[in-house]
């Protein structure tokens, strides 16, 4: 079985994500792509994103990637790396990895898929989402949604596929 591995980040300007260990913003309407995207499929993370969720995600098999040994609540899968966590999910067609900035770029290299929400801001951040090479990625789907009340910030959810290597 082929495993499409996918990797799920929402990114300001300058490929930002986190900032002091959460995000830089407050977006609804990014929160339900998230879960829309990533719901029934299992979920790889590092030892930190899992702190800033503060819980295991819902309807998802949750893999904390630690060199260390957190106490993780009941269900909560542990991985010593990015290879023992893909096993973990080895029978799972679809995996999602949901950061942080080490663990994107670790995966980077064996991605298949990415789901990127851009928001179109400047934030401050101390982590961001690794440079890759888009002559490597084809951009599938784009929808736009303008910022409102709930959401301060233009949002662009892309969908996109790693190009066949020749």
């Amino acid at each position: 079985m082929t495993q499409d591995i996918v990797l799920v980040a929402a990114m300001a300007r300058r490929r930002a994500i986190g900032r002091d260990g959460g995000m830089p913003w407050h977006l609804p309407a990014d929160l339900r792509h998230f879960k829309a995207v990533t719901l029934g499929h299992p979920v790889i993370m590092g030892r930190r994103t899992f702190e800033s969720i503060g819980r295991p995600l819902p309807g998802r098999l949750n893999v904390v990637i630690s060199r260390r040994r957190p106490e993780l609540p009941e269900g909560v899968e542990l991985a010593a790396g990015l290879d023992q966590a893909l096993s973990v999910c080895r029978e799972h067609e679809r995996v999602m990895v949901i950061g942080g900035g080490e663990i994107y770029a670790q995966a980077l290299a064996v991605a298949t898929h990415m789901e990127l929400t851009f928001i179109d801001a400047d934030v401050e951040a101390d982590t961001h989402f690794p440079a890759w090479p888009t002559e490597q990625w084809q951009l599938e789907s784009m929808a736009v949604r303008a910022a409102d009340d709930a959401n301060p910030f233009p949002l662009s959810f892309c969908s996109f596929c790693r190009r066949p290597q020749p």
